[in-house]
């Protein structure tokens, strides 16, 4: 039986084929986050399965934007272990132009999967050596959402299939499928 490359299911990264705004959308569908969220005055998370809210000033909510498209072109998923990855990933390929409160955010979680997951974080850092991230693009978040998945991992030098070796796995607050 021959693969979809458009299949979205969770057991692999996003197809290269999606364009990235169907591709964000889905992301933000199976983890139970809005648009609305990225300019809600207080940014929801959980922390080992608390719920926290952190304040959203603007340079955060620009940050998240980019942090979702970075979940989006590297195929990691939003639990410990995922975002762990995904901050390891950030934090070798530059925070300089996200700000030090994002920064914070990004070391803190980075830190947290040295714990819960220290070969799936170190294996992240690791793949992120070159280009760099999205902070540093100059493309407007708009532009970007133009593009297809595949472009966007081509952008960021990632390989066409993605980072991730496994399936997305899901925050604790995530919808159940």
């Amino acid at each position: 039986m021959s693969h979809d490359t458009r299949c979205t299911c969770r057991s692999h990264p996003l197809p290269a084929s999606l364009g990235v705004r169907e591709a964000r959308d889905s992301y933000l569908a199976e983890n139970g986050f809005t648009i609305a969220a990225y300019t809600s005055p207080r940014a929801q998370g959980s922390l080992f399965g608390l719920k926290v809210s952190v304040p959203n000033p603007p340079a955060h909510q620009r940050a998240i934007r980019v942090h979702d498209l970075h979940h989006v072109a590297t195929g990691y998923g939003t639990d410990h272990a995922g975002e762990a990855e995904l901050s390891a990933w950030q934090a070798r390929r530059g925070l300089r132009k996200a700000g030090l409160y994002v920064m914070s955010i990004v070391l803190a979680n980075a830190a947290v999967g040295l714990l819960v997951a220290p070969g799936r974080t170190l294996a992240a850092w690791r793949a992120a050596a070159g280009a760099g991230s999205l902070f540093d693009v100059p493309e407007a978040y708009d532009q970007l959402l133009q593009l297809s998945v595949g472009e966007l991992r081509a952008l960021l030098g990632i390989p066409a299939s993605g980072l991730a070796k496994g399936g997305r796995g899901l925050h604790v607050h995530a919808p159940k499928p």
